[in-house]
């Protein structure tokens, strides 16, 4: 059960972690800016989280966790790197347009996704000490 509610963990707290974040920041333009971006990494948190929950409970030297790892680091790859080349082409077709209809922030820094993926790491830790309590 705990690897079906692990997901779900994670997307509630790092959308609750990174509006917080933009609320300190921004103040109420915060809830115009939830979406793809900032910080931390929600899909980097939400994969990292099951990754790590199957290499607690599984081992870490498994083929689940191995494969569980390639697919986060395709995933780190896309959120960096393909995303964020997304967000590029959406200024410039802002800019020949009079209105900016496209959204801009794509994609993640480096630091984001690192903090997505400790988030991730730090919940599925907590899942396995939570589940030593009940049984899930």
């Amino acid at each position: 059960m705990i690897y079906i509610l692990m997901p779900f963990i994670a997307w509630c707290m790092a959308g609750c972690v990174k509006f917080a974040i933009n609320y300190i920041r921004f103040g109420k333009e915060a809830k115009s800016l939830i979406g793809y971006g900032g910080f931390p990494s929600t899909h980097t948190t939400i994969m990292s989280s099951v990754v790590f929950l199957t290499g607690f409970k599984e081992g870490f030297a498994t083929p689940l966790f191995s494969l569980g790892m390639g697919a986060l680091l395709i995933l780190i790859i896309d959120a960096h790197g393909l995303r964020r080349k997304v967000g590029e082409q959406a200024k410039v077709l802002n800019q020949l347009q009079h209105e900016k209809v496209l959204r801009e922030r794509m994609g993640h820094s480096w630091g984001e996704i690192f903090a997505g993926a400790m988030l991730g790491a730090f919940l599925a830790y907590c899942g396995i000490c939570y589940q030593g309590f009940i049984d899930l």
